[in-house]
């Protein structure tokens, strides 16, 4: 494992803690702002550090298709693409099967979608999403949710790369069971709770929540995708997670409204 996780205080089932990484030792509960392509739309990586921004998120399918996995690879890793110091984490390409439903078709071989940048078919697997996150280089990568096992034998950076698992279930608590109890058997660095910010009610989100960090082991990071709205980081913080992202901040400052501590 190429992470140090170690819970510093606590407060119920909140904590907060020290997330020792690659490149950088984040201090958790912890927001990640999204930058798909490497990049956070009307911030430089200056600013992003004066902010106190501690990891960024990049997208393994839009930083495959352009500017390419061998290209940054070729340029050092995206650290070096990007210019940022501190740690970055990759998503699978899991998001895009749902959100990019209408290009895609999903088989047992993986996912096979149309390029919005020329039309072209481009086949994901497990293997190669976890390929093009070990050449992106990022501290975090994130197993393509629908294949577990072929994804973590496909890891060869596993002294370099944190590999975190994602626990899927939608709303069924039997499932979301069967795959914490799966994932932790695998004894993976961190772990995910996914599937859900999908316009799902807030009872619903939170109870699966609480049911996830409750099963997930205490010495481990968890990360809760896609959320962004700040009542429901405090809710999962005080729930037990120590990790969020989402496009929400960005997006509507770009829109004219600023999120402020006060």
């Amino acid at each position: 494992m190429a992470l140090r996780f170690e819970v510093l205080g606590r407060f119920n089932r909140a904590r907060a803690a020290q997330l020792t990484l690659p490149h950088f030792v984040c201090q958790t509960p912890l927001f990640m702002p999204v930058g798909t392509q490497g990049t956070i739309k009307g911030l430089t990586t200056d600013q992003l550090e004066e902010i106190g921004c501690q990891i960024i998120l990049g997208n393994t399918y839009h930083l495959a298709l352009r500017p390419t996995s061998e290209l940054i690879d070729e340029l050092g890793g995206l650290h070096k693409f990007m210019n940022w110091p501190r740690a970055l984490l990759t998503d699978s390409g899991g998001f895009q099967m749902v959100s990019l439903l209408h290009l895609a078709d999903i088989t047992e071989k993986g996912v096979t979608f149309q390029s919005p940048v020329d039309g072209k078919p481009m086949l994901l697997t497990p293997e190669e999403s976890i390929q093009i996150q070990n050449r992106i280089g990022a501290d975090i990568i994130m197993a393509l949710d629908d294949v577990v096992r072929t994804t973590i034998t496909a890891h060869k950076r596993p002294h370099e790369q944190n590999l975190f698992g994602i626990v899927q279930g939608g709303l069924d608590p039997v499932l979301r069971d069967i795959c914490v109890r799966g994932l932790v058997d695998r004894n993976l660095p961190g772990y995910a709770i996914g599937g859900l910010a999908g316009g799902e009610d807030k009872d619903s989100f939170w109870r699966v929540v609480a049911q996830c960090t409750a099963a997930l082991p205490e010495d481990k990071p968890r990360y809760v995708m896609g959320v962004g709205y700040p009542l429901d980081i405090v809710v999962c913080s005080a729930l037990g997670a120590d990790m969020y992202d989402c496009v929400y901040p960005t997006r509507t400052a770009r829109f004219g409204t600023a999120l402020v501590p006060e």
